[in-house]
């Protein structure tokens, strides 16, 4: 009964993220081929129903909790995730294709799992490059499928929203489990690296 009271705040975070997740695993399990509707609702939804997208920035917030001290550098990762994810939907518009974009993306799950899993700490300009790398490819996916003008800002500024709230929600999820449990991170970041490999095994 102590361990269950000592860990009641990290059990809710952790469920309500695999709950969260599971609802969604089987809405956009990586696909590129479809077109979205720029609308901001559309934008707002797009992160919600595509698990691949919304593990990485789920990742992104709870590592930057588990791994950091102080609140300047818990917000760092995700602001740089931010920025680039914008600058990749921008360049994705305007006509940059890459081919590599769903490796990535199904690789930035392995990475962003395995480091939440060990709650590791890699140098400030390592882990915002990472980062930053990995937005720029999860940006392309959105702007890849997306038309050039000022028709697609609505959409822009929906999945931008909802970047942010999925940050914010990984950051307030670690702060908890960092302070009341290693295993209930170890099992998420367990899971998002699977997830990840999963993916990479199917492509």
């Amino acid at each position: 009964m102590r361990i269950l009271s000592k860990n009641w705040k990290a059990a809710l975070a952790a469920g309500s993220v695999l709950s969260l997740v599971a609802s969604n695993a089987l809405a956009h399990p990586g696909e590129m081929g479809h077109v979205h509707d720029s609308m901001f609702m559309a934008g707002l939804m797009h992160p919600l129903t595509g698990v691949d997208h919304l593990l990485a920035m789920l990742a992104v917030g709870l590592w930057s909790a588990l791994s950091h001290q102080n609140m300047r550098q818990v917000i760092a990762a995700p602001a740089v995730f931010l920025v680039m994810l914008l600058a990749g939907a921008v360049m994705g518009m305007m006509g940059v294709h890459l081919t590599m974009v769903e490796p990535m993306i199904m690789t930035s799950l392995l990475i962003l799992g395995l480091l939440v899993a060990a709650r590791k700490v890699v140098s400030h300009t390592l882990g915002l490059a990472l980062v930053g790398l990995f937005a720029v490819f999860h940006g392309l996916a959105h702007g890849m499928e997306l038309p050039a003008g000022s028709s697609a800002i609505p959409f822009i500024a929906g999945f931008m929203l909802s970047t942010l709230g999925l940050h914010i929600a990984g950051i307030i999820g670690g702060m908890q489990l960092k302070r009341h449990s290693v295993w209930f991170s170890r099992m998420l970041g367990g899971g998002i690296a699977a997830y990840g490999v999963l993916l990479l095994a199917g492509a």
